[in-house]
């Protein structure tokens, strides 16, 4: 018997948006499940903070129907308490030290939890007394983290949350946001370039490219839906040209490619041809997706790891 579908907490619908010249959105079509850790992904500039500000009501769309908790999110204070949008650069009035931005958010939210914020503060060793304003950029997110996670919003929106922090500060935050999420669930959306850092975390994928979707899907199935090819450039051009092409590199006579495959019957048709297979994790998909026909989009292949670290951001 199938599972009955997990009803949606917010929904876009053919949503364009435009600014002057320049399209952030257009027709996006998309649903963030209740009780689900959805990955935002994409490169700069491809569209993800202006959905995040739109589901937030930050904004309202040039055309289409933007739809949290049953309504519109803009200018509807009913709906409204119940999403906590978390974005880079969050300001507070000058004289707000740690403890008033955290006393004003209690008053926002109805599921604030005072006692995980505390703790938080605690975890991440904050100055409650000092002002928000003369915080590092680090600290100034840790502000933000503990604020996302105590307001245990219905609609919880981290856009890159984890600026300035290292990478023990930011392990402190996916642990404590799982932990929270198993005895809290709620829908929470992550924007971040560190796609492998929370590969684990995520149910669901949103992919995002100039303005477009990609890809929309299970992170589960995800998985294992693509293998990296690697041997003689005929052969893995042979093998590619029967399945669905995301991206390919030749260096010499080998080539290596990145292909969809559809289980493990195409696994040993690969090694069969002499050819090694490896899975392909999460930061590929998104890369080789991104990067797929580049003549059509006007791009180039990367040239090294750095190029491809921008393409994921």
């Amino acid at each position: 018997m199938t599972a009955p579908p997990t009803p949606a907490v917010a929904t876009l619908r053919d949503v364009t948006m435009r600014f002057r010249e320049h399209t952030a959105l257009e027709g996006v079509s998309t649903a963030f499940e209740q009780n689900t850790i959805t990955g935002l992904l994409g490169r700069n500039g491809a569209g993800k903070t202006t959905l995040m500000q739109l589901l937030s009501g930050h904004r309202v769309p040039t055309a289409g129907r933007v739809e949290v908790l049953g309504a519109g999110p803009y200018e509807n204070d009913r709906v409204l308490r119940h999403i906590c949008f978390i974005k880079e650069g969050q300001r507070y009035p000058d004289h707000f030290r740690v403890r008033d931005a955290l006393a004003a958010a209690a008053m926002v939210f109805p599921g604030w939890d005072g006692d995980l914020a505390a703790d938080l503060v605690a975890d991440f060793d904050l100055p409650a007394k000092r002002p928000v304003n003369k915080l590092s950029r680090g600290m100034n997110s840790m502000v933000g983290i503990v604020m996302g996670l105590a307001s245990r919003a219905p609609l919880t929106l981290f856009d890159e949350p984890y600026l300035g922090l290292d990478a023990v500060a930011r392990q402190m935050f996916y642990d404590r946001l799982l932990a929270d999420y198993a005895e809290h669930p709620r829908t929470i959306v992550l924007s971040t370039h560190l796609i492998e850092e929370i590969a684990s975390l995520l149910e669901r994928v949103l992919l995002i490219d100039r303005g477009r979707v990609l890809l929309d899907a299970d992170a589960e199935s995800l998985r294992d839906s693509a293998v990296t090819v690697t041997g003689p450039a005929e052969t893995v051009q042979t093998f590619a040209r029967q399945h669905d092409l995301l991206h390919t590199e030749t260096l010499g006579g080998s080539s290596r490619a990145v292909v969809r495959i559809s289980g493990a019957t195409d696994r040993r048709a690969a090694a069969a041809q002499g050819l090694a297979v490896e899975p392909t994790n999460l930061q590929q998909l998104v890369v080789a997706m991104t990067l797929q026909t580049p003549a059509a989009r006007g791009q180039h292949h990367p040239t090294g790891p750095a190029e491809l670290e921008e393409v994921s951001s």
